[in-house]
């Protein structure tokens, strides 16, 4: 079987984590798979969706498509998946509000396709009145690439650790209040930034890691609490919460927003804490930091938690679910 991937971006964070970590998976199963860059300009991307007639199905991963290029790829393809796993029906500036811009281009998209696999089921509840073939595939991660074995002595400090990107940077600022107040009441306590843009703060004593998969690996393994703090609105209702599987999977226990998978993925009272007011936020942090022995024992239940959403565990699950769409039997 040959199946075509169109994306916008092969680099970005969602491809890798949701198509790039099961191409050898893919490859193992007898299915090949071409990577195309959807390209800018009409032309190219004819000649690109002419290309699909030579396979066997086309994956779409999570780009809206104009009429145009939805009548164009539809017409060339013998299978479409549509995959995505962020809230793209919405807009994330204004998420209450009604977004034909988004709205309209997500109908159609997922109308066009054979089969839709989503990243939650707040999602797939979103494209299931357009289309009755839609399933949920939760996100995964080769648990092999965290934690370290054996862990170097720890220094007396606890470390509160947040991992992110620029475009969720905003998501840590709004619980700052939080960490003024923890850091204040504490005096080896830090809170570790791991991404490409980090925060002006003046009352709060941060670690700047600049991300690459070894500090990754590294710095969150040498983390004490995972935050993944989230507002809660229909767009952010979508998200699907990778950094708390990384947490979990580096042994560390989670303080989160009840927001998206999160409440999927953190085990309350077992592999963390979601917490809604920063009271809470205060009163669970505290104890963690207070409690070294806790943070031991839900880390490792967390680890064990993520194991259970491993890529080999999620990939046989993504390979069934590719092969019944090309196959014809979902």
């Amino acid at each position: 079987m040959r199946v075509l991937i169109i994306t916008n971006n092969p680099n970005r964070a969602s491809f890798r984590q949701r198509i790039g970590a099961y191409l050898d998976t893919f490859a193992a199963e007898g299915i090949l798979a071409e990577v195309a860059l959807l390209p800018k300009g009409f032309l190219a991307r004819r000649r690109l969706f002419r290309q699909a007639a030579d396979f066997d199905g086309v994956f779409l991963h999570k780009k809206k498509l104009n009429w145009h290029d939805a009548w164009q790829l539809r017409r060339y393809s013998k299978k479409i998946i549509y995959n995505f796993d962020d809230a793209i029906m919405y807009s994330d500036v204004r998420p209450g509000r009604y977004s034909r811009a988004h709205a309209v281009p997500f109908r159609r998209t997922v109308q066009l396709a054979d089969m839709v696999i989503t990243g939650s089921a707040y999602l797939a509840e979103r494209a299931r009145p357009f289309n009755t073939n839609v399933h949920v595939l939760p996100l995964g991660l080769n648990v092999q690439d965290y934690g370290l074995d054996p862990l170097p002595p720890s220094d007396s400090t606890t470390r509160l650790v947040w991992i992110g990107s620029a475009t969720t940077l905003d998501y840590l600022e709004r619980i700052r209040p939080v960490l003024e107040r923890v850091v204040a009441a504490h005096d080896k306590v830090v809170i570790r930034i791991v991404g490409d843009v980090f925060p002006s703060w003046k009352n709060i004593v941060t670690e700047e890691i600049q991300w690459s998969p070894e500090a990754r690996r590294v710095k969150l393994a040498t983390s004490d609490i995972g935050l993944a703090p989230l507002p809660d609105d229909p767009f952010t209702q979508g998200k699907c919460s990778f950094k708390v599987l990384e947490y979990s999977a580096s042994g560390l226990p989670v303080v989160a927003s009840p927001v998206g998978t999160n409440t999927d993925y953190v085990l309350e009272g077992a592999t963390g804490f979601l917490v809604r007011t920063e009271d809470e936020w205060v009163d669970r942090l505290t104890r963690l930091i207070h409690d070294p022995a806790l943070r031991a024992q839900m880390g490792r239940r967390g680890r064990s938690h993520a194991a259970e959403h491993d890529v080999s565990v999620i990939g046989n699950r993504f390979v069934n679910l590719v092969r019944g769409s090309l196959e014809g039997t979902r």
